[in-house]
């Protein structure tokens, strides 16, 4: 049995598509019998197997697929030929579109939006203004927030935490319980790792780890003791492996 209807009398239109209504046929979920759904273009963009389900005035069109458990809801859009699957959710005035995949136990929310074939897995969160496009990718409990952009083939993972107006790209790697903030940036081949935290006008273009040895091996890094004298601020271009 077909788990919900189009309702053909309830529809919006967007640019080269009409949206129709979803209604559940059953119960499944947190979904009841009648309750009325957001907006797809067509069958295929939610899965009939699973509790997966568009919610409130969500829309999902395009090649793009929900299926699984994974949610839309709010005012979200998910378009393309983009996928979100197993737990994830997908909510508030969130983007995600072209190839992009959600996936697990990820929530992107806020207005962030997910574009590329960027992949976001594990139990990340991706929200606030955040951008997330190209190849990168954003797994483990990684949260990226606020105006933080991670593109190219970038990588956050594992505890790392990116957010501000910082940039993570190329083919960089954020990764432990590393943090960059500010507007630094961190690319090329660059990898931040354990507790190593970027912040400041700061850009890293190479290994970063949570113990640090200048090029002349006497400096050490030095402490912005104007906010918090835990946090380090890297002098450009000083930093190399210990």
């Amino acid at each position: 049995m077909d788990k919900y209807e189009l309702i053909s009398t309830d529809t919006i239109s967007i640019v080269g598509a009409t949206l129709t209504r979803i209604k559940a046929l059953k119960s499944f979920g947190d979904v009841k019998k009648g309750d009325l759904g957001g907006y797809i273009e067509k069958n295929s963009n939610l899965s009939d197997i699973g509790n997966c389900w568009i919610y409130n005035d969500a829309q999902v069109y395009g090649n793009a697929m929900v299926f699984n458990d994974a949610q839309v809801r709010d005012h979200a859009k998910v378009f393309g030929k983009a996928h979100v699957y197993g737990k994830a959710k997908v909510y508030n005035k969130a983007r995600v579109g072209e190839y992009a995949g959600v996936c697990d136990d990820v929530e992107v929310y806020g207005a962030a939006q997910v574009y590329g074939r960027s992949e976001i897995s594990g139990k990340a969160h991706v929200f606030g203004d955040a951008f997330v496009d190209g190849d990168a990718k954003v797994c483990g409990i990684a949260f990226v927030f606020d105006y933080a952009r991670v593109s190219g083939d970038a990588e956050v993972f594992r505890n790392a935490k990116v957010y501000g107006n910082s940039k993570v790209y190329d083919k960089a790697k954020v990764s432990g319980d590393a943090r960059v903030y500010d507007r630094a940036e961190v690319c090329g081949n660059a990898e931040v790792l354990g507790i190593a935290k970027v912040c400041g006008d700061d850009k890293i273009t190479t290994l970063l780890s949570s113990k640090y040895k200048t090029k002349d091996n006497k400096v050490r890094p030095q402490v912005n003791t104007q906010s918090d004298p835990n946090i380090i601020t890297l002098p450009k271009g000083m930093w190399k492996k210990k």
